[in-house]
């Protein structure tokens, strides 16, 4: 298995170990971004918009509005409208505005969104089952609980 310095062809040794489990996370996230995209991409959408039919399958039929989706979004993006835009041209998303505030715009999810992702459950599963299947589960669960602790203290430092 080759290190991370080795896949990346770099001559010389990090910096410091934050640096190299940086790079690598980094890189890490990219190979497996790309494995899960495969998957999604064949049903006809980009992992983003996946992302999005997600949340507002999660959300139920009350929706939410567009600047919560981006909130939830698992990569920030600011094009936001737009990627909902391609979605409700393929018919998989609708937008409402409120009544009683028309800056307001609530999305929800198609019932021909929740067919297309009812039919990317199963491959989304697999290729994740795939992706960590050199990883037993007490390892997942410590990569985990290492992830969400290194995002929380990210997230403080920028408040």
């Amino acid at each position: 298995m080759p290190t991370i310095g080795q896949e990346i062809k770099q001559r010389k040794a990090f910096p410091s170990k934050p640096q190299e489990a940086a790079v690598t996370l980094l890189r890490t996230a990219d190979v497996l971004r790309r494995h899960l995209g495969a998957a999604i991409e064949r049903q006809g959408i980009t992992a983003q918009q996946y992302n999005v039919l997600r949340i507002l399958r999660g959300a139920g039929a009350d929706g939410l509005p567009t600047l919560e989706i981006a909130a939830r979004m698992i990569e920030q993006t600011p094009g936001i409208t737009r990627l909902i835009d391609r979605l409700e041209t393929k018919k998989l998303v609708e937008r409402q505005r409120r009544s009683d505030d028309r800056r307001c715009v609530y999305c929800r999810i198609t019932p021909a969104g929740r067919t297309l992702l009812a039919r990317l459950d199963e491959p989304v599963r697999t290729a994740a089952d795939q992706a960590f299947h050199v990883v037993n589960k007490l390892e997942l669960a410590q990569l985990v609980t290492s992830l969400d602790h290194l995002r929380d203290s990210l997230r403080q430092r920028e408040e």
